[in-house]
């Protein structure tokens, strides 16, 4: 099977940053920035200990250097008694230090455990804000969505890590110097050969994080499409398709191709890594047994002591250790930057739908109404024009429909209505004021509509309404209030803990609603809401006629002083509207109330005549 994914190579390879540098990369402040915005107390009990534990390895060699020189001494001591007493109580302070060491490792390990939630809770609350502050245009792009993917997939983990790498870099440089000042006393080439060892391991390490790096960008969407097919194996909602269908083994092989052919790229990195890994580490390993060799044979001939040697070669190891881990966290930084772009690609969506510094009020109540001039909309990346020249009043106490084939530009109306997108040509206005010179919060707060693809929240009844209008109490009235005039109050009170009952099967002691009631529930959260505007797309598509008679009965109701939008393709609804228009590949092609249209036998008046008589037919079986 050809996946889309394998034709995406080389645009994937074309994007910016596919092959960065350093210098563009290696913004360690930024992360540092994020991680002090979300734990500051922590980091700066984490620097504490950072510094504590980068001091513990020199008390260690040192304390090693005295017991032996004490035990070295005892032997030829008349007095071992004596001899014993000064070794025990260096062996003593030797031990103090190890439980204090002990003590630090437990206490670093609670706070690196510490600040790992508090940094992943701040970076998730982070993405949240910015998902939605970004234009609706972003979910309706693929790429966004590759973006997103990228930084949910990193962005969570790797601030800590920084952290992490930072400190294991700062602890490990203050042991270095430390150490160095050990062993420079001896000869000053040891320092050359700790460079030496532990420099090639640390470019192993920066060469395959970029290649990984690289790798993924590569494979984003490979790896969405792996996760969608896990979605849709697992989630409840296709769960009747995939069964009827006989999907499941079907998406099960796509996944397994996905994830082999994943698995197998990613594997090959790792691979060659390992065989760099190893040949690193052989030159670590010739150079510890060498300075091991010096370091006896500068003991054989006397020129230090016994206990000089253990300290030298206990220095020498720390000092590679501590190179190493110096130079793998400064590894581990660039590593870690390189994936944390992802959090600050995501993090540079801006919206195109800019708040005006000095946004005009919202004239309320409305006495004009809403009026498009002129609207022509064409979607980001598309080049398709969706609305053509539209010019449309939307008058308060009235109830507007718009009808039309799917495709014909009524959703799209309405986002423009909604201020999710700004025309291309034209404007819209509220009252004469042009709603790019209003706050976008404010005008939406003053619009309630229910589209078709509705949410279904698995919350409580009662909150499934409430958010509809989260400026009231949740144990308001007016929630009851509003499912009654949507028909949904008798399915919500009979439900098993009545308005508190949780709807859906996510959740325990969840009830599922059938999907005209959960439609019911959608029109109560808009009914709840106290709007100018009110918008129902296809509202009454899974109710009944006489539900639908009652609830376009309480839609006429609220269109007293407010403006009424109704999209249907329903005309047993749609004729009882006070002007009706007709929308052919994004214009108004016909307007008028329900009997004019009919009487002047356009297209509005071959479609009622379509569906009447296929009701007709229906009612003479």
């Amino acid at each position: 099977m050809s996946w889309p994914w394998r034709r995406g190579k080389e645009v994937a390879l074309a994007e910016p940053q596919a092959r960065p540098r350093v210098r563009d990369v290696l913004h360690v402040w930024r992360a540092l920035r994020l991680v002090w915005e979300a734990a500051p107390g922590w980091s700066l009990v984490n620097l504490g200990m950072t510094v504590a534990q980068g001091l513990v390895p020199l008390a260690q060699v040192w304390l090693m250097k005295l017991i032996v020189d004490a035990i070295t001494r005892g032997v030829a001591s008349p007095d071992h008694a004596a001899a014993f007493r000064t070794a025990a109580t260096w062996i003593g302070v030797a031990a103090a230090v190890g439980l204090a060491a002990a003590f630090l490792r437990a206490l670093a390990a609670l706070v690196n455990e510490a600040m790992g939630q508090v940094v992943t809770d701040h970076v998730a609350d982070v993405i949240h804000a910015q998902s939605i502050a970004v234009d609706l245009e972003y979910y309706e792009n693929p790429r966004y969505y590759d973006v997103l993917h990228r930084a949910q997939q990193e962005a969570p983990y790797r601030p800590l890590r920084i952290i992490n790498d930072l400190t294991t870099t700062g602890q490990a440089l203050i042991s270095l110097v430390a150490m160095a000042s050990l062993l420079l006393t001896l000869h000053w080439l040891v320092g050359v050969v700790v460079v030496a060892a532990a420099v090639p391991g640390a470019l192993v390490r920066l060469r395959f994080s970029g290649q990984l790096y690289r790798w993924q960008r590569q494979r984003t969407v490979a790896d969405r499409l792996s996760v969608y097919l896990h979605w849709l194996l697992t989630d409840g909602a296709r769960a009747k398709e995939v069964r009827l269908f006989d999907l499941g083994e079907v998406f099960r092989r796509w996944y397994r191709e996905l994830r082999q052919t994943l698995r197998r790229e990613r594997l090959a990195i790792a691979r060659r890594r390992a065989l760099g890994d190893v040949l690193s580490g052989a030159g670590a390993v010739a150079a510890v047994f060498g300075t091991f060799a010096y370091i006896a044979w500068q003991t054989i001939r006397g020129a230090i002591s016994v206990g000089s040697m253990v300290m030298y070669y206990q220095a020498f190891q720390t000092s590679l250790t501590s190179l190493q881990q110096a130079l793998g966290g400064l590894a581990g930084l660039y590593e870690d930057n390189l994936f944390l772009t992802y959090f600050h690609e995501f993090m540079a969506l801006a919206p195109r739908l800019r708040r005006p510094p000095r946004p005009r009020p919202l004239p309320r109540p409305l006495r004009e109404g809403v009026v498009f001039h002129g609207v022509t909309f064409r979607y980001p990346d598309s080049e398709r024009t969706a609305l053509v020249d539209v010019d449309l009043a939307i008058r308060p106490g009235e109830v507007c429909a718009l009808v039309g084939h799917n495709g014909s530009g009524k959703t799209t109306l309405v986002k423009l209505l909604c201020r999710l997108y700004d025309p291309t040509a034209g404007c819209v206005t509220v009252d004469g004021v042009d709603l790019r010179e209003l706050d976008p919060v404010e005008l939406r707060r003053a619009v309630s509509v229910v589209f078709q693809d509705f949410s279904q929240y698995q919350f409580t009844a009662r909150r499934n309404i409430w958010v509809g209008d989260v400026a009231l109490p949740e144990d308001s009235p007016r929630i009851e209030a509003a499912a009654r005039d949507a028909g949904a109050h008798d399915v919500l009170a009979g439900l098993r803990r009545g308005y508190d009952t949780p709807l859906g099967k996510l959740f325990d002691e969840g009830e599922e609603l059938s999907i005209g009631e959960w439609q019911k529930v959608a029109l109560a959260r808009a009914f709840v809401r106290d709007a100018e505007v009110l918008v129902f797309d296809e509202p009454t598509s899974a109710l009944d006629p006489a539900a639908e008679a009652k609830v376009f009965e309480h839609i006429r109701a609220l269109a007293r002083g407010r403006a009424v939008v109704l999209v249907s393709h329903r005309f047993s609804t749609v004729r009882l509207a006070d002007r009706i228009h007709l929308m052919e590949r994004g214009r108004i092609v016909e307007s008028g109330s329900h009997e004019e249209l009919v009487a002047r036998g356009g297209v509005y008046a071959q479609l009622y005549e379509l569906q009447a008589r296929a009701y007709r037919l229906g009612q003479g079986e």
